[in-house]
């Protein structure tokens, strides 16, 4: 028996394999609220129009509730045979309304139809995404004024580089959130136009108002050429695009956990609640959210590493090919979702080792730095002068298995004679990053005014949402 929705042109029905490879109702049942939601709108443009009869629509609309109270309560039943959530949705209305449920299809294909979906769709899913950064951010800015002036060592290489503080270097995740909130929110302004209309890629002769079922979605204006709205996911792109680098972002800072919970470094402990015990090894305590935010990260560009795969061949317009669209999408972005709440109870959860930290911050000559400075600003040495000087003075502390802050006077003036005992007063790490004032700077007064910044800044955003 042909498929009674399309089945015209056709009188038997596609054969098994057929069926397995072309059903998308599997995945695109998703779309359900987007459908009734974007059906509704149509069918009411259709009779303001004077396109179906006024009773007509009122009646396919109540329908549309209908089904969609059965899909949101599970009992609507979903059809392999009938390919996708758009038919799906269509032959329950023609259960429940008629004959004239048929109507609802009048100046539309399901390649618009498809297309209006997967923007709603993408459009809320991006609307959920930024509350979850925004909550991450919130996290990380109330941690990091906490631990303004916690000493940590930063790295370079993995090596240690400089002291810095941990809200320093929690706020610079804040920073890169901002711009991922940034690459969202410029994917959603440029996928909210309307592209309901196009049909399946011509437009239609029927004397349609898409001005009015764009402004019924919330959108700000139709697409304004058929031919690009149904056969185009570059909005599905761009929104994989900005998912896949918040997702590296997120496993960067995955990997510092990891690290930090090592009993190696010990900078950080995390609870039972973000963490496992080992089937043989009874004193372990694994990160294992952290590390699964890490791998997840694959599946993110995975997925927009496919999608790119997918349309880089194809003509215009619509082609089947474009229902390889769906699944990696709906992965991705179901799995960044995972990964930002598991940070967020990550972050709250994690406690911060200060002493360990702090004595770490201090190995590796991490002062060196401000030593070569001292020289430049006291002494008046060039820089590149102040560095080898610097060199020198590190290699004799290292031969010696000392501090720099060990090395006796004498010692340095052999070095460079210029060198005075107020020297030692750059020496230490608590005054290496009080030292840092410039602006974006390590200095703990940096570090609240822009913590207190961030947070005054969310609170704000918040009372606007």
């Amino acid at each position: 028996m042909s498929n009674k929705m399309w089945g015209g042109r056709f009188s038997s029905a596609p054969d098994a394999i057929m069926e397995e490879i072309n059903a998308s109702i599997g995945f695109d049942y998703r779309f359900a609220a987007q459908d009734i939601r974007g059906s509704q709108a149509h069918v009411a443009m259709l009779a303001e129009a004077g396109i179906i009869p006024a009773d007509d629509a009122a009646s396919i609309s109540k329908g549309l509730e209908q089904v969609r109270a059965e899909i949101e309560a599970g009992t609507f039943t979903f059809s392999r045979a009938l390919e996708d959530i758009h038919m799906n949705v269509e032959s329950r209305l023609s259960d429940v309304v008629g004959p004239h449920a048929g109507r609802l299809h009048t100046a539309r294909s399901r390649n618009d139809q498809v297309a209006l979906d997967f923007r709603l769709w993408i459009r809320d899913t991006i609307d959920e995404i930024d509350q979850q950064i925004f909550d991450l951010q919130k996290a990380l800015s109330e941690k990091a004024l906490a631990h303004a002036a916690s000493i940590m060592p930063g790295f370079t290489h993995l090596q240690s580089a400089q002291p810095v503080t941990f809200g320093h270097h929690l706020l610079a995740y804040v920073e890169m959130l901002a711009r991922d909130r940034g690459r969202f929110t410029d994917a959603r302004k440029r996928l909210n136009e309307c592209p309901l209309g196009a049909a399946a890629l011509a437009g239609t002769s029927f004397p349609i108002d898409r001005d009015k079922t764009a402004a019924t979605l919330g959108f700000d204006r139709p697409t304004a050429n058929s031919l690009d709205s149904v056969s185009d996911r570059d909005f599905v792109l761009e929104t994989l695009s900005a998912a896949a680098i918040t997702s590296v972002h997120l496993s960067r800072f995955a990997e510092e956990i990891v690290l930090w919970a090592t009993p190696q470094f010990g900078f950080a402990r995390l609870s039972d609640s973000f963490t496992t015990g080992s089937s043989i090894m009874p004193q372990k305590r694994n990160p294992d959210a952290a590390e699964l935010v890490r791998g997840k990260s694959g599946r993110v560009i995975g997925a927009l590493t496919g999608l790119l795969i997918v349309m880089k061949g194809l003509p215009l317009a619509y082609s089947k090919d474009m229902q390889e669209d769906k699944e990696g999408t709906f992965d991705a972005l179901q799995s960044l979702s995972l990964c930002l709440a598991a940070t967020t109870g990550m972050v709250i959860d994690m406690q911060p080792d200060l002493k360990r930290m702090k004595s770490a911050a201090g190995s590796g000559y991490s002062t060196a730095t401000d030593l070569a400075d001292w020289l430049v600003k006291n002494l008046k040495l060039p820089f590149r002068r102040a560095h080898h000087v610097t060199g020198e003075l590190v290699r004799m502390a290292s031969d010696r298995r000392i501090g720099l802050e060990k090395l006796p006077l004498a010692d340095m003036q052999h070095v460079e004679a210029g060198i005075t005992a107020d020297v030692f007063s750059v020496l230490g790490v608590d005054k290496s990053v009080r030292s840092r004032t410039s602006y974006g700077g390590t200095a703990p007064a940096n570090v609240r005014v822009q913590a207190r910044r961030w947070l005054s800044r969310l609170a704000k955003e918040k009372r606007t949402v």
